[in-house]
C-alpha cells in the first residue's frame, strides 16, 4: 500500500468508525461507500488484521480496531493541526471544535456564552456533547473537555478554571419552618438533600468536632435523607424548593445567596475538600487555531464568572 492509498485508508476507516457505517463516511469523505469499503479493506489486508466487524445495518470496531483508532485521530489530527496553521495565518479560525462537559454544568455556564463566542468567530462550528459520564478525550476525538475534580490524566493538558469547595445551604423558608441547625446532632431532625454519585454513593458531609478551621476529629454524616439526585443542579434545586438542607458547590450556591433565596448553614463547623474545575486537552506540540482560540474564549470568561471566584468566607454575609 503507497502511501496516498494508506492516508485514504485511514481517513476511510476513522471516518466509518466515528458515523458507523460505510454509507455516513462516504458522505463525510464526498465519495462512494464502495470505496470507503474498499479502502478500509486494504487497510485491514496490509495489516493483517480484521479492523472491524460488519453487519448489515452497523460497523463494529474489533479490540484490534479500537487499539488502532486513538493513534489514527492523532496522526490525523497533527495534520490538520498542521494544515490549519497554514491556511488560517492570515485568515481568521475556521473549522470544528469538539467538546464534551457535564450536562447541569454545560447548561448553566457553557451556554450563556456561545452567542458571543459565534459572534466572534463566524467560521468555527462547534459540537457539545453534554454528558456526565468520564470520557477519553483523546479516544473520542474531543478537542477539549471541561470537568470537574482534581487532575490525574497526565496525557492531558489542564487549564484550571477555578479552586471551589462546598457549602450547606437551605431556603429562608425551610429554615422558617424548621429551625437552623446550629451543631451536627440537630441535622437528625431535618430534612436532608443527598447528592448521589453513580460511581460512589452518597457524598458524605463532613465536620469538624470543635468550632473553627481545622478544629478537632473530623465526623462524616451520610446524609440518607427522603431525597438524593445525581445532578448537582437539581440539588441546589430542591433545596431551593424548600425540600430541605443541602451540601452544594460555592459556585452553584453562590448567586441564589446573594439573591437571598439560599442561605449558608454552619459554616464554623462544616467541612470541605477544595476541587478543582479544569478544561483539559491532549498534549500536542502544536494546537490548530480553532481549538486554540476556542481554549481561551472559555477559560477567559469562566474564569471572569463572580461565582467561580466565590469563596466560603464570602458566604459568611449570608449565613442564617
Amino acid at each position: 500500500m503507497d502511501p496516498s492509498q494508506r492516508f485514504r485508508a485511514l481517513l476511510s476507516f476513522a471516518h466509518a468508525a466515528e458515523q458507523g457505517s460505510f454509507t455516513a463516511a462516504a458522505r463525510a469523505l464526498g465519495i462512494s461507500a464502495a470505496a470507503v469499503s474498499k479502502n478500509v479493506a486494504g487497510l485491514e489486508a496490509a495489516l493483517g488484521l480484521r479492523l472491524m466487524s460488519r453487519s448489515t445495518r452497523s460497523l463494529k470496531l474489533t479490540a484490534e480496531g479500537e487499539a488502532f483508532l486513538g493513534p489514527v485521530r492523532t496522526a490525523i489530527g497533527a495534520l490538520d493541526a498542521a494544515l490549519d496553521e497554514l491556511a488560517t495565518q492570515r485568515a481568521e479560525p475556521a473549522g470544528r471544535v469538539r467538546i464534551t462537559v457535564g450536562s447541569s454544568f454545560g447548561r448553566a455556564y457553557l451556554m450563556p456564552l456561545l452567542a458571543e463566542f459565534m459572534d466572534r468567530y463566524p467560521r468555527l462550528r462547534l459540537e457539545i456533547d453534554f454528558e456526565d459520564r468520564h470520557v477519553d478525550i483523546v479516544r473520542s476525538g474531543y478537542d477539549f473537555a471541561i470537568r470537574g475534580g482534581m487532575p490525574v490524566d497526565s496525557a492531558l493538558v489542564s487549564r484550571r478554571i477555578c479552586r471551589f469547595s462546598t457549602v450547606l445551604v437551605a431556603a429562608p423558608a425551610y429554615l422558617a419552618r424548621h429551625g437552623v441547625p446550629r451543631e451536627v446532632a440537630d441535622l437528625e431532625r431535618h430534612s436532608l438533600v443527598a447528592a448521589r454519585f453513580l460511581s460512589s454513593g452518597l457524598s458524605a458531609w463532613r465536620f469538624g468536632a470543635g468550632r473553627g478551621k481545622g478544629a478537632g476529629d473530623i465526623l462524616e454524616v451520610v446524609p440518607e435523607g427522603r431525597l438524593a439526585v445525581s445532578d448537582p443542579e437539581a440539588v441546589v434545586q430542591a433545596a431551593l424548593m424548600g425540600i430541605g438542607i443541602a451540601q452544594v458547590g460555592t459556585h452553584h450556591a453562590w448567586p441564589h445567596a446573594k439573591a437571598g433565596r439560599l442561605k449558608a448553614l454552619m459554616l464554623d463547623r462544616h467541612r470541605s475538600e477544595e476541587r478543582e474545575l479544569n478544561l483539559q486537552y491532549p498534549h500536542r506540540s502544536r494546537l490548530p487555531p480553532r481549538t486554540r482560540v476556542a481554549i481561551e474564549f472559555f477559560v477567559e470568561r469562566l474564569r471572569a464568572n463572580e461565582a467561580f471566584r466565590a469563596s466560603r468566607g464570602d458566604f459568611g454575609a449570608y449565613q442564617a
